[in-house]
């Protein structure tokens, strides 16, 4: 580790002395690297370490590699850094999240200084997931939500989440479903006419939550803001739903977990805006569900055809979005 990021991790944690250094993954088509740092003398035991380094040749793991991928991908991590250090600190006990220690930029190199969860008892990442846990995360989804509602995206993406229309026309040309990319825009359009709009996490799929158990109850925060930004709080409900379920539990737990978001929803909305109309609310995000799957399912199904998130389910969805708009 250079001598340069030694003393700022030093600085911005009053530690004595780095005592270890361990790789917790690479970032996507080799970006960098994220590492947890263990410290000496400091209120923090360890931190997390994001390490930006732009590739001179990029390597896309699914073959997507031009310079609009490369300059969303600069963007994101540009995002994610005024995420934290302008908006993470919004976020209450219900929706935890990372503290920003230290942010260093330059041209090609981005260093994200971060606590680190594990140390904070969101030590347990999990693969599958029981009823409790998706209660937890959609419960997190429901304060983040409620906390950034009608907030601006100054410093943001103008549209979160990394599949947006607006920065995806690779994608859309390779898409071979005529009438879903034909729909494209309108489904687009819909979502961000919502009267309702808040900030989205914007990739909200179960590897980005990390676990806890408190009280015997499962309990979450959540990692990875590099594409949130403005957007129907559906986007995020839906993505996260079909990250960790399979079709046929898609379609038997959809109106019951779209009713455990909206209680949660609607109580933590109150709480902060006790002005807003809540059923409101809740009505036109449930009609905007479908619609949000169907724009995910727009871009997974041109990313990468034989994907196993494209099934009959996101089909009936998709196309009942078409007919609906049509």
């Amino acid at each position: 580790m250079q001598q340069e990021i030694i003393d700022t991790i030093l600085d911005a944690t009053s530690a004595t002395a780095i005592s270890d250094v361990h790789a917790v993954q690479s970032l996507w088509s080799g970006y960098g690297e994220i590492l947890r740092v263990s410290l000496q003398g400091s209120i923090y035991p360890s931190v997390i370490l994001k390490h930006i380094q732009l590739p001179e040749i990029a390597n896309h793991p699914r073959g997507w590699d031009s310079d609009r991928s490369h300059q969303r991908k600069i963007r994101s991590y540009q995002v994610e850094a005024y995420w934290y250090r302008h908006y993470a600190p919004r976020c209450g006990a219900d929706s935890p999240v990372p503290t920003c220690l230290a942010v260093q930029a330059s041209d090609n190199e981005t260093l994200l200084l971060l606590t680190d969860l594990d140390a904070a008892g969101f030590d347990d990442r999990k693969q599958a997931v029981e009823l409790a846990d998706i209660h937890a995360c959609l419960n997190w989804l429901a304060a983040f939500h409620a906390t950034f509602l009608g907030s601006d995206a100054i410093g943001l993406w103008e549209c979160g989440t990394y599949w947006h229309l607006d920065t995806r026309p690779d994608e859309l040309a390779a898409l071979t479903d005529i009438p879903l990319r034909e729909a494209a825009p309108h489904i687009d359009a819909v979502l961000k006419k919502s009267d309702f709009q808040t900030l989205v996490h914007g990739d909200a799929k179960l590897a980005n939550f990390c676990f806890a158990t408190i009280g015997g109850t499962p309990r979450v925060a959540a990692v990875d803001f590099q594409y949130v930004g403005a957007g129907c709080g559906m986007k995020d409900v839906a993505y996260f739903i079909g990250s960790c379920l399979d079709e046929a539990q898609c379609a038997a737990l959809e109106t019951p977990l779209l009713d455990y978001y909206f209680g949660a929803l609607g109580t933590h909305a109150r709480l902060r805006h006790p002005a807003i109309d809540h059923r409101a609310l809740e009505a036109q995000w449930r009609e905007l569900y479908d619609v949000a799957w169907a724009d995910f399912h727009r871009f997974v199904k041109g990313w990468s055809p034989g994907h196993w998130k494209i099934n009959s389910y996101s089909e009936q969805l998709a196309r009942r979005v078409i007919r609906r708009l049509s």
